[in-house]
């Protein structure tokens, strides 16, 4: 019978932050230090009211106390199913490091202000394809690739202005959980769960 691998460092609840988004830091910290690439990459579940579920990759632009932030075309596939049903799944899996972590929680949009400072911060050419692109309906790539000239010309030497049909969303997590491998699969799982009174509980979770 395989044994676990004690040579491999313990998830103890003992070792961890009481509050699970500076627990995220420090284990988002530690998948920058490693290299990995695109450590912000985390998995997307929507659903639609009637429960049908789809998923999909995008990237973590900010994670603060409120949640976590990321962007899009509010008309696409996950726009208006976040807008129907305002809840979501999150999956980030750092597999060098053996980790995971596992949100869930509701959805809301973020403030214009702040959709507006991100989308000045995008390369010029990313701005122009949310500009023209209407994410997740047909559309044909000469019929693409002539709008993106078409916008290049008209904003040729002028800032590109957000569209209103695009921006951030934030999940605000009611659960976190922190996966962490062990041999014989045995792994450590320790989740936090905000109670009414918006404090965090921590318990373990049998592998």
């Amino acid at each position: 019978m395989q044994s676990a691998d004690h040579s491999l460092p313990e998830l103890l609840e003992n070792g961890l932050d009481p509050d699970p988004l500076v627990q995220f830091g420090r284990w988002y910290e530690d998948a920058l230090q490693a290299g990995l690439s695109q450590p912000e990459a985390m998995t997307l579940a929507t659903a639609t009211v009637e429960g049908r579920p789809s998923a999909r990759i995008v990237l973590m632009k900010q994670y603060d106390e409120h949640g976590f932030v990321f962007y899009t075309d509010y008309r696409s596939r996950k726009g208006r199913e976040l807008e129907a049903n305002p809840r979501a799944a999150l999956i980030f899996h750092w597999e060098p490091l053996q980790r995971q972590v596992r949100v869930e929680g509701g959805v809301e949009r973020v403030s214009g202000d702040v959709s507006d400072r991100y989308f000045a911060t995008r390369p010029r050419e990313n701005q122009l394809s949310a500009l023209v692109s209407d994410q997740s309906r047909p559309a044909s790539r000469p019929e693409l690739d002539h709008r993106f000239e078409e916008a290049q010309t008209t904003y040729q030497g002028r800032a590109i202005p957000r569209p209103p049909h695009w921006g951030g969303f934030r999940v605000v997590a009611e659960k976190i959980e922190f996966w962490q491998h062990r041999m014989a699969r045995l792994n450590d799982r320790v989740l936090y769960q905000r109670e009414a009174d918006g404090r965090w509980q921590m318990l373990r979770l049998a592998p």
